[in-house]
């Protein structure tokens, strides 16, 4: 009997996943078979490849052919260069990052939102940050503008309101006496 180690595809549609299996090379890819020696998935990142590498020398031993695409597998696995005598019996398999727990990412976006300022956690709509710039802004430009201007500016301003002061009570001292003296 003619053994061939291949892909049964599992899955949805546009989802797939496969089971590695050694079957009869007669049979139909999703057929009876003989045994299943690993799965790959390849919607992961990377691709989820799980091979047990005991099973899988011991069919290459006894002379199942591989697909080229579970040769290529094995290759990634290392099994293929084991089963050969070639370099590289280590492979070149990518593991994923161990993902973060649901409860402890929650429980860390928690402590941190505690950290932030209350004011500005949210957006305000825009008449209310109008408002609010309107409230902020005068404030700080006139606190600004008093201690820059009032040094400099108190002088000449006094000043001038002494110079247009008398002359403002010449004028009305000058017409009344052309008055008095009319009478």
């Amino acid at each position: 009997m003619a053994t061939k180690i291949r892909l049964m595809r599992m899955g949805k549609i546009r989802t797939p996943y496969y089971r590695i299996v050694v079957t009869d090379s007669r049979k139909a890819r999703n057929g009876l078979s003989i045994e299943e020696i690993g799965r790959y998935s390849p919607s992961q990142e990377p691709s989820f490849i799980e091979v047990n590498s005991e099973r899988a020398l011991y069919w290459l031993g006894v002379g199942a052919l591989p697909t080229p695409a579970v040769e290529a597998i094995l290759k990634i696995t290392g099994d293929w260069q084991k089963h050969k005598d070639l370099p590289g019996k280590e492979g070149t398999l990518r593991h994923a990052e161990p993902r973060v727990h649901k409860s402890v990412a929650y429980e860390a976006a928690v402590k941190g939102a505690m950290n932030e300022p209350k004011e500005g956690a949210t957006t305000l709509k825009k008449k209310a940050q109008e408002k609010l710039a309107a409230k902020t802004a005068p404030a700080v430009e006139e606190t600004l503008s008093v201690e820059v201007i009032e040094p400099t500016a108190v002088e000449s301003v006094a000043t001038e309101a002494v110079v247009e002061t008398p002359a403002v009570e010449a004028v009305v001292e000058s017409t009344e006496p052309a008055v008095e003296a009319g009478e």
